[in-house]
């Protein structure tokens, strides 16, 4: 049977895919979602192993992950959408526009890179994978979570450092480290931003301790759009909600008025 992950989907208009990151669910969406699906059809799905989406064993590779959005796009019956891919998200979002440009309407990178990882961030995946084998996700999470937002907003925002803690709990074993060691493999899709003619959004926060700076624009050309949300880490979504969704459909706008130029 054809893998199909769990996914909500709300509002009607313009398909637009929202892809959360490594240890996430769908629940990273919901503050804007609201927002966003009074002017499009979003869908958001949790990730193989993630959420509620069914698990597989292996190396989750971002091809694997691409075809999982494929998937749900066959299913919704939607021949074109946004597709924008937070964090791991990101890496799957590029091979997803490698492999299937003629199913984008445009894509965006959110807290992401097109780079590969480095010597320290590929043995850092290995680390990673041997941890949730011998601790397991919960562990793991409460590691991973705090990191990904501002620091003060650590502490600022406990509640929703702790609502994602959450969410990663969900996550199977099988699921991270599949995911861990698919991100360890990626090949450097710097090329795919450099050949598209689609529309790209990157959109990066400014004090991302997990994407640092040199590594998030790497590519300018005239149908890519660069944007730092000021004052947030590696969760605009949670952290600046209104911000976030205000450049989103910004984009998007954007984007569709180009469309007969």
């Amino acid at each position: 049977m054809d893998y199909l992950p769990a996914f909500e989907h709300k509002g009607s208009g313009v398909p637009i895919v929202l892809l959360h990151g490594f240890c996430g669910s769908r629940r990273y969406w919901y503050d804007v979602l609201p927002v966003l699906s009074s002017h499009y059809h979003v869908i958001v799905p949790d990730l193989r192993g993630h959420g509620s989406s069914p698990v597989s064993e292996g190396t989750y590779t971002m091809e694997r992950l691409a075809d999982d959005t494929l998937a749900l796009l066959d299913r919704l019956k939607i021949e074109k959408a946004f597709v924008f891919g937070h964090s791991l998200s990101g890496y799957s979002t590029l091979a997803f526009a490698e492999k299937y440009p003629e199913r984008l309407l445009g894509f965006g990178l959110v807290h992401s890179t097109p780079l590969p990882d480095t010597e320290a961030g590929r043995e850092g995946r290995l680390k990673a994978a041997a941890q949730i084998r011998e601790e397991g996700v919960q562990a793991f999470v409460d590691g991973l979570i705090p990191k990904l937002f501002a620091p003060e907003h650590r502490t600022s925002m406990e509640q929703k450092v702790k609502a994602a803690k959450d969410m990663g709990y969900a996550t199977s074993a099988e699921g991270a480290i599949g995911c861990a060691l698919g991100m360890r493999d990626r090949p450097d899709r710097t090329d795919v931003l450099m050949r598209t003619d689609l529309p790209v959004l990157l959109l990066a926060g400014e004090l991302d301790e997990v994407i640092p700076e040199e590594r998030r624009f790497p590519v300018a050309h005239a149908n890519i759009t660069a944007v730092t949300l000021p004052g947030v880490g590696h969760m605009g979504m949670m952290e600046d909600p209104a911000r976030f969704a205000d450049e989103i459909a910004a984009f998007i706008e954007k984007s569709r008025g180009n469309e007969g130029a």
